[in-house]
């Protein structure tokens, strides 16, 4: 049986699928109430608790528009990183990584034989989660829709590894990404199964702040390899780290949010969450 709060976020996803397809006509709240078959008093309420601010500013926060005059802002970096402000201290999500620990070339190679991984099931403000690590640190989280099609993928990743469903001090700490409170974070280690080239990628997507935006060309720059943007948009479809490394973050130059691999309703989600939590963060 599904819970209150996945209830709720289904309710939001389908007013965010709404204002996505309808954002240039600017719906006003009754209209998008009426869409979810909700009063407008309840539908404010509800998106409020869940997103911190208003219908209006949410949309505001997911227009194209709003997307294009944040990467505009540093144009002198070619799209670099648009929004700076992000948190004081702990809350530059990304210092909170010690490190990305790559697969030995034996673990890669032999699918994650010899290792030992723990597995959980969660909630988050998007929907269920599923965290699996090592006993050297996360290696891989995902949108769980279907727990049994998000375990197989996890088993996919590693296939000859020794499972065992249970929710460790790394998961718990990890869990903690989902609060708008960060300060009780502690360092969260990654140990990745991934091609120097990716890692290097999701490495630079750590860099990008709570809030911020990239493209896929401004992060091919920041590796190096300029002429690759598309290489760069196949390691981040590759990312097994949801959220954790923030491939929603990465957009079209046109100021789209473009696709991701859990849904791009999701990302847009994700993307008006975090931007809210800066602004809600700056205004104390």
């Amino acid at each position: 049986m599904k819970t209150q709060e996945q209830l709720n976020y289904e309710r939001i996803a389908e007013a965010i699928d709404y204002i996505k397809l309808n954002f240039k006509l600017q719906p006003n709240l009754d209209e998008v109430a009426a869409k979810i078959n909700l009063s407008p008093f309840h539908f404010q309420r509800l998106f409020t608790d869940w997103a911190g601010v208003s219908p209006k500013k949410f949309l505001q926060y997911l227009s194209i528009e709003h997307a294009k005059a944040m990467l505009k802002e540093k144009s002198a970096t070619l799209f670099d990183t648009a929004y700076e402000t992000g948190l004081s201290g702990t809350g530059r999500l990304h210092d909170l990584f010690v490190n990305i620990e790559g697969m030995t070339p034996a673990e890669y190679r032999n699918g994650g034989a010899a290792l030992s991984i723990n597995y959980s099931f969660a909630e988050s403000p998007f929907g269920d989660i599923i965290v699996a690590s090592t006993s050297k640190g996360i290696c891989f989280i995902a949108f769980a829709d279907d727990k049994e099609i998000a375990l197989g993928e996890l088993k996919n990743q590693f296939p000859n590894a020794d499972y065992h469903q249970f929710a460790d001090v790394i998961h718990q700490n990890a869990m903690f990404i989902f609060r708008k409170d960060w300060s009780q974070l502690s360092d969260i280690k990654l140990h990745l199964k991934g091609t120097d080239f990716q890692l290097k990628v999701w490495d630079a997507l750590l860099k990008i702040p709570v809030g911020g935006l990239n493209t896929y060309a401004s992060i091919a720059q920041k590796i190096n390899s300029p002429q690759a943007s598309r290489a760069v948009g196949s390691a981040i479809g590759a990312n097994p780290v949801s959220f954790l490394i923030p491939c929603h973050r990465v957009i079209r130059s046109s100021g789209e949010t473009g696709q991701y691999h859990w849904g791009s309703t999701r990302k847009a989600a994700i993307i008006g969450w975090e931007a809210c939590l800066i602004k809600n963060q700056a205004s104390f």
